[in-house]
């Protein structure tokens, strides 16, 4: 049975047959941490989302570190192999098969510059994942506002879908509860919030967006930094 540990933030820790992997691994200075970079040694596959530092975090340490593999959009794929790290080099609506299941990645409105030594340059898209494993699935939106295009992952039978309430920089709770009613996921949990100030949002109120649509079938699954999901 897979399981999903939440990290704060946007960060998780994703476990199944064949499959270590971190999504987003910001934790070095993310004030919300259920873990150290350190604390992954066995990380045989990193998921990043975009590059903004609040997502791309510890990804280059880990995977070097690690040797991981890191899945992302292509154009930030080659960067990451410049600094000699492993990449899996995708784009969206591109589904792969791997040791441990399959990958596809999904659209996110959403910026994804590389900012290097003060100098900003194309990093490619943003992205969302489906990833798949032990026939179960994970859609881990990324930073995106609420898309038409999501109503495209009911097919896609989503176990799991970790969704950004935040606001601002993203979904907010309202999109976020009809996000639910264009995908209807098993499963829900909410992310993207309280990290800081201008994303503070009670995951509390997502779950009452969420019954108040009388989105049956789907289960809100609000995770504090640290805990663990298995489905």
């Amino acid at each position: 049975m897979p399981k999903l540990r939440f990290l704060g933030h946007s960060a998780f820790y994703i476990e199944g047959d064949g499959l270590k992997g971190l999504i987003d691994p910001f934790l070095t200075g993310n004030p919300q941490a259920a873990a150290k970079a350190g604390d992954f040694t066995d990380i045989n596959a990193i998921f990043l989302t975009h590059t903004h530092g609040d997502h791309l975090g510890d990804t280059v340490e880990i995977a070097k570190r690690t040797g991981a593999t890191v899945f992302t959009c292509n154009e930030t794929a080659g960067w990451l192999a410049s600094k000699g790290v492993k990449t899996e080099g995708m784009h969206i609506g591109g589904r792969a098969k791997f040791s441990f299941g399959t990958v596809k990645l999904t659209p996110a409105w959403h910026g994804d510059p590389i900012i290097e030594d003060g100098q900003i340059r194309y990093g490619g898209i943003a992205c969302g994942f489906v990833i798949e494993v032990e026939g179960k699935k994970i859609y881990h939106a990324g930073d995106t506002g609420l898309t038409t295009e999501m109503k495209l992952l009911e097919a896609e039978n989503i176990d799991v879908a970790c969704l950004p309430i935040g606001g601002y920089f993203t979904m907010d709770i309202t999109d976020a509860a009809r996000a639910v009613g264009f995908i209807h996921p098993v499963r829900a949990v909410p992310m993207h919030y309280n990290t800081f100030p201008k994303i503070a949002a009670a995951p509390e109120d997502f779950a009452m967006a969420v019954s108040q649509a009388n989105l049956l079938g789907t289960e809100i699954v609000i995770l504090n930094p640290g805990e663990n999901l298995e489905f």
